[in-house]
């Protein structure tokens, strides 16, 4: 009897990937982040991550990276894991509870965003970052909404 293998499933065979690598090409074409040397990657529904560089023009008179760092990133990484889940409408973000963990440095970093709940009008994500030794830097949970807004209008979704 022959056995048949099974390939393994990629990100690109998924019949999401279409609609994330719409999201990706939005994230890239959004003027906000020209300020920032940042990538965002989904490999799966509920998922993101969001791959980028503290630099020492994002700092705070201490030295570190300004809270703004922190909650760009994670609340982009929360927000793109939720609108995976949601193919037709730009999500909007309603609430977010932001946790400091310790005091992020220059160097490389990601924010790994994670779908918690919901699929049909609110949606919930948590993200985190962690430091270029692998340290969690910071936590944040965020609430999402459908918007009005499709997002096959949206100049950088189809690119």
């Amino acid at each position: 009897m022959a056995k048949i293998a099974t390939p393994p499933d990629s990100p690109e065979a998924s019949p999401g990937a279409t609609h994330w690598r719409g999201l990706e090409a939005l994230y890239a074409t959004a003027p906000v982040n020209d300020l920032f040397d940042s990538r965002l990657e989904i490999d799966g529904e509920g998922r993101s991550t969001i791959h980028f560089t503290v630099e020492e023009r994002h700092f705070h008179a201490a030295g570190a990276a300004h809270g703004t760092l922190y909650f760009k990133m994670l609340d982009d990484a929360a927000f793109y894991a939720a609108n995976t889940l949601v193919s037709d409408r730009f999500l909007l973000t309603t609430a977010f509870n932001l946790h400091f963990t310790k005091p992020i440095r220059a160097g490389r970093a990601r924010a790994e965003g994670r779908w918690v709940s919901g699929r049909r009008r609110v949606l919930v994500a948590e993200s985190r970052i962690v430091d270029a030794e692998g340290e969690e830097v910071g936590r944040g949970t965020g609430t999402f909404m459908r918007s009005h807004i499709a997002l096959s209008s949206l100049d950088g979704y189809g690119k």
